[in-house]
């Protein structure tokens, strides 16, 4: 948690709204986070016990953010799968603490403004 003024902000938050991702996005990037490999659609919906749709609409909104990356992996039988793993975890803190910055700056901005 984090203290601002009178609100505490919850790391969820925090990072939710500094990447603009909805609940099932966060959930599926802090499981990635926590599991630190690849793995395909259905082994994170069954982890987290949601659709395989649900975990793939998420998996869309997260490559588009830039929050993960897509891999083919041939099957030996015919076919194909995909498996996905975080971008560099390194660079998505560097990008939250950029948008951090920002908003400071636009904070203080308000401030100097009145």
């Amino acid at each position: 948690m984090i203290d601002f003024a009178c609100k505490r902000i919850s790391r969820e938050e925090l990072i939710r709204c500094s990447l603009n991702l909805n609940k099932t996005q966060y959930k599926v990037f802090e499981f990635m986070l926590r599991k630190n490999k690849k793995m395909t659609v259905s082994q994170i919906a069954n982890s987290l016990s949601l659709e395989r749709t649900t975990v793939q609409k998420a998996m869309k909104g997260l490559l588009k953010k830039k929050i993960v990356k897509r891999f083919q992996r041939n099957l030996s039988a015919g076919g194909y799968e995909f498996l996905y793993e975080l971008e560099n975890v390194d660079q998505i803190k560097q990008n939250l603490k950029q948008i951090l910055r920002e908003w400071s700056r636009s904070a203080e901005k308000v401030i100097d403004g009145l």
